[in-house]
């Protein structure tokens, strides 16, 4: 089999789209390695040129010529000719879309959905936007012989919103990057607590700090449960942002929040380990894998009721109402008030996160690509 992979975003994006992209790549060589990759990518960045194991046959594949100067007309058109110029026998677009004009009858084609926020919160997105994301995600779920989601709750989106058939969408999780399952020595803790002045005991949340994430309801509740551990939030900044700071200016509470700014991602899980707890109060996620990643690091995780949430926290997380203040403060002084409680869970993450390594879920994928060869 030779397999086409839409691999931009894992070639060049350091964050949700990107992680998963090189889940799937690397996981599939790793576990397939009889197999031939073709990774289309219009560029690359040093950062990850080598995110993939050398133990497939593996090539990358770029534009040439006038698709050099339009990469992404050649991503989007130019794929029309270069997939079966490379016999691409299945092909998979990673990032919610796959390219026009292709031959469904040479290539068969498997999209991954990530969610669909975009039409069940539109007013958190301009118009042209939402329109764009519908006619993408929309288009590449027809042209698609089979769709790929990271949730059930973006399978029911899918059957919801755009009217796709249970039997075209398969239910495969990810897992988080393999950096999170390192633990790192009290050394490396203590020149990450140094080199961004952390205080010894925190609660940590990671997440663009905006509207839909709902970190403003982490502050009341933190506020109410006596902001006796300092918070910690990691995450680019919007609008949003200046609420947050209003809230903690008037509380006189500034000193007790620290916002961090860019960090390394080999750092990241140093953070999270050193973390007390980890709270995650998003209205609405396609899965929340910063959920899984606090699992991961063994670290206990409140989050919200709803969504994808209890997908990604299963029986190790303490799920509370993203709009009840009380529940939250409630939740956060039970856990840090009970080292008991905080093991107890911290095991239960431990055991949930094994359900998400890619001996059990790459096995499910490549059963999405054999399907497609034998019944498309």
């Amino acid at each position: 089999m030779k397999i086409g992979y839409d691999a931009k975003r894992a070639f060049t994006n350091t964050s949700g789209l990107g992680n998963y992209s090189r889940f799937v790549i690397s996981g599939m060589m790793m576990h397939f390695p009889q197999y031939q990759y073709a990774l289309f990518t219009p560029r690359r960045n040093d950062l990850f040129n080598d995110f993939y194991p050398q133990v497939a046959k593996t090539q990358v594949v770029q534009p040439d010529g006038l698709g050099k100067r339009f990469s992404s007309l050649w991503r989007t058109f130019g794929l029309r000719a270069a997939l079966p110029k490379h016999a691409i026998e299945v092909y998979h677009g990673l990032s919610n879309e796959l390219p026009y004009g292709l031959d469904r009858q040479k290539t068969k084609l498997v999209v991954t959905i990530h969610d669909l926020i975009f039409l069940r919160y539109p007013e958190l997105y301009l118009p042209i936007d939402r329109y764009i994301y519908r006619k993408k995600f929309k288009d590449a779920c027809d042209a698609a012989h089979q769709i790929v989601a990271i949730s059930q709750q973006t399978a029911q989106d899918l059957e919801e919103f755009f009217g796709v058939p249970q039997e075209k969408v398969q239910v495969v999780y990810q897992d988080c990057d393999p950096v999170f399952q390192q633990f790192f020595e009290k050394e490396a803790k203590n020149e990450i607590l140094r080199k961004y002045n952390l205080p010894s005991e925190f609660i940590l949340c990671v997440g663009t700090l905006e509207r839909r994430k709902n970190q403003l309801l982490l502050l009341r509740s933190w506020h109410k449960a006596g902001a006796s551990v300092p918070l910690v939030f990691i995450g680019r900044k919007t609008e949003y942002f200046k609420e947050m700071q209003a809230y903690l200016a008037k509380h006189q509470l500034e000193d007790k929040a620290l916002f961090l700014p860019y960090i390394p991602f080999q750092e990241l899980p140093v953070i999270y380990q050193l973390a007390t707890l980890f709270v995650y109060p998003s209205i609405f996620e396609g899965f929340g894998i910063p959920i899984v990643e606090a699992l991961n690091s063994g670290v206990p995780v409140i989050t919200s009721t709803g969504s994808c949430f209890a997908e990604a926290g299963g029986p190790a997380a303490r799920y509370v109402s993203p709009s009840d203040v009380d529940a939250m403060a409630q939740a956060i002084q039970e856990i840090l008030a009970s080292s008991d409680l905080q093991k107890q869970m911290i095991k239960l993450g431990l055991e949930h996160a094994q359900t998400f390594r890619p001996e059990v879920t790459i096995p499910q994928l490549h059963q999405v690509y054999e399907q497609v060869l034998k019944n498309c």
